[in-house]
């Protein structure tokens, strides 16, 4: 039962026909489910510069340790609809497919392995001193639950070497 003090909690709420005193099921299976981690991290070069190398994903295995191999499924710039076949050390080989996309400053891509559904943004935000990268991984599914302890470590160190790679190379004369 929901005491009234862990009400406000979001894996506690209460939906609108939700009776006093339960949790919503659904809602409290997806809480637990999901797993967010980000990094961010400051870059000494202007915007453009950042987001030209982020959103070349072709290019991803010259600089950054986190891809091994990726190819582009399709042809052009990159775009809603756009896909890519990765291959990232200790990790299947799966497809990404751009889901949302913001010129200039962000695009989120999905994908599903092993019943767990990824979804990855990369922002690319203007600050006073340079550009501020911020890397997302939204991960949902019962094994995520299960595996959160084992993975949530190496997820955390994985985002933060890409984003020094990043920064390495966005730096770089």
């Amino acid at each position: 039962m929901v005491q009234p003090q862990d009400r406000d909690h979001p894996k506690n709420s209460l939906g609108p026909n939700t009776p006093s005193g339960t949790i919503d099921t659904q809602r409290d299976i997806e809480v637990q489910s999901a797993m967010i981690i980000e990094n961010a991290k400051v870059i000494n070069a202007v915007p453009d510069r950042v987001w030209q190398i982020t959103q070349d994903i072709e290019r991803w295995p010259e600089w950054t340790p986190t891809v091994n191999q990726l190819t582009r499924l399709d042809e052009g710039p990159l775009r809603v609809g756009s896909v890519a076949r990765i291959k990232q050390p200790g990790l299947p080989e799966c497809e990404w497919r751009v889901t949302a996309l913001t010129d200039g400053t962000s695009f989120t891509w999905t994908s599903r392995v092993y019943g767990i559904t990824m979804k990855a943004t990369h922002e690319v935000l203007a600050i006073e001193s340079g550009t501020k990268s911020v890397l997302r991984l939204q991960m949902h599914g019962t094994l995520v639950t299960l595996l959160r302890p084992l993975i949530s470590v190496a997820i955390s160190k994985s985002l933060e070497r890409e984003n020094t790679a990043l920064k390495a190379r966005c730096e770089a004369s």
